[in-house]
């Protein structure tokens, strides 16, 4: 059977999901984009992953708009007028969202909700109203857990409508993270959305007060907890599969001196040839309304240099087999850990980027989540592997210590069981002392949630039941989640009590 075939005669698969599909399949088989024979040795050996992005790149992987300039100016290709209520506000959104593309074809950020909607919420009623409606037209038609939005860092009434009724619809979609910081987020609203957060997966905690910093300007968390300019985005994301790579060498210094800058330099190569491709050769930047317009500008983008697998990496170059005793559990596992990233983050600053002067011209170093092909032997990003999670403090203690250099998003996610609910003061102070320690994001949900956070994207058990079941799913991620949760385990985190055990 042909792989068109297989794709139209899937019966898990909705309409739409099969005309993505179909795309995707177009441009993993294209050629358009040349590659060097090693970088194709890489892919071939899974050293190197170019998650999906193909060959004919015709439009930057993350793209995050300028809503407040939405919201001021309005769009002229789209016809669309400065919105003068919430209606017309929300009516605009929904429009312009359908037309901002990104690897998956949704839109991969919708705004920050507390700041856009602030000025139009007059009436409590009618914003409730019309907040519902609207987190039901996004969980029905942009049907893709990467769909993230902002709330924070200050709160207002908007924000906990938005919390209120999260809780209540139990939505996979959209993600949403709470810029969070301890000088200007209260305490009140840390609080309002750790109950959430236990109860439906979300908000995740993002360490606004160091992102804010390293972007020096204004940045937004998108898909699973990428952090990029705001009017900008990220071209592009292949990644190293350092586990793999890890099997080149003989020893460690090898590694450190020699095999993992001969695979950094081919996905440099690869960045930059992807970039040049996106910048010169398609027709992105030169007339989509979204450039022409400038809800983003070129100078902003910039390329990222994805990471998973560091722990199994780092057990096999020390010869430690048993995951209970290997990283997150073993001090030399761990030390090893911080100097492979600080030799990547070495060779990412040396590298000249292509097109991105808004980022010093320096790609940036992205922990990314997993995909449901990985397995066992590449854990998402930076983190210990799953089932072997050592106590709640520790585990805590180690994160922080790999999180310094990806200023493009790192994270970890933290299963709880049901007593952390008479306990939400306990996780704020777990939070707080998590951030001031160097954490980036944090993210929790209970283990009895339906809606449940796999790698950085949210999902529901009772959709992947019926994938299980051979039927269809609205949500893209459930077939992601599905995957993950049977050949990666994803799912099977150990579980807190209230003592952090």
């Amino acid at each position: 059977m042909s792989k068109v075939s297989e794709i139209i005669s899937n019966p898990t698969l909705t309409y739409a999901q099969q005309v993505l599909a179909l795309a995707r399949l177009a441009e993993s088989e294209d050629d358009t984009l040349k590659l060097d024979d090693e970088f194709k040795l890489a892919l071939k050996e899974h050293t190197i992953c170019d998650l999906g992005e193909g060959n004919a790149p015709y439009r930057p992987r993350y793209i995050v708009p300028d809503y407040d300039l939405f919201m001021e100016k309005g769009c002229k290709f789209l016809e669309l007028d400065p919105p003068k209520d919430l209606l017309e506000a929300v009516n605009n959104l929904l429009i312009f969202y359908k037309h901002v593309p990104s690897i998956t074809s949704f839109p991969v950020y919708l705004g920050n909700f507390t700041t856009m909607f602030e000025k139009f919420d007059v009436d409590e009623a009618e914003t409730r109203k019309v907040m519902r409606l609207f987190l039901k037209h996004i969980d029905k038609t942009l049907t893709d857990s990467f769909v993230h939005a902002n709330i924070g860092p200050k709160d207002n009434r908007v924000t906990r409508i938005i919390l209120d009724l999260t809780e209540e619809m139990q939505l996979a979609i959209p993600n949403i993270s709470l810029l969070y910081d301890e000088n200007e987020t209260s305490d009140e609203l840390a609080l309002a959305c750790i109950k959430c957060m236990l109860a439906t997966s979300k908000p995740s905690f993002a360490n606004h007060a160091m992102y804010k910093k390293e972007h020096e300007g204004p940045y937004a968390i998108v898909s699973c907890y990428n952090a990029l300019k705001v009017g900008g985005g990220g071209y592009t994301l292949p990644r190293l599969r350092l586990y793999e790579i890890s099997l080149k060498a003989a020893n460690v210094d090898q590694f450190m001196n020699e095999v993992l800058p001969h695979y950094c330099e081919l996905i440099f190569r690869n960045i930059d040839a992807r970039i040049r491709y996106i910048v010169e050769e398609s027709s992105f930047f030169k007339s989509n309304f979204l450039a022409t317009e400038g809800f983003v500008k070129r100078e902003n983008f910039t390329g990222m240099v994805g990471v998973v697998g560091l722990a199994e990496c780092c057990n096999h170059l020390l010869g430690i087999d048993d995951k209970a005793k290997g990283f997150g559990n073993n001090e030399e596992a761990n030390a090893l850990g911080e100097r492979i990233l600080d030799k990547i983050n070495e060779l990412v600053h040396a590298h000249h980027g292509v097109y991105c002067e808004g980022c010093n011209n320096m790609y940036v170093m992205h922990a990314q989540v997993g995909i449901d092909t990985d397995g066992m032997e590449d854990s998402p990003g930076a983190r210990i592997p799953v089932g072997f999670e050592p106590e709640l403090y520790k585990h805590i203690q180690v994160e922080t210590k790999m999180h310094k250099h990806f200023v493009s998003g790192i994270g970890d996610i933290f299963k709880f069981d049901d007593t952390w609910n008479n306990s939400k003061g306990a996780v704020l102070d777990i939070i707080k002392g998590a951030f001031n320690s160097g954490m980036r994001y944090f993210t929790a949900y209970n283990a009895d949630n339906d809606v449940v956070r796999v790698t950085g994207y949210l999902v529901k058990k009772s959709e992947i039941e019926k994938l299980n079941n051979n039927k269809t799913s609205l949500n893209n991620c459930s077939a992601f989640g599905q995957g993950a949760a049977r050949d990666s385990h994803a799912l099977d985190r150990r579980v807190y009590n209230e003592s952090g055990s």
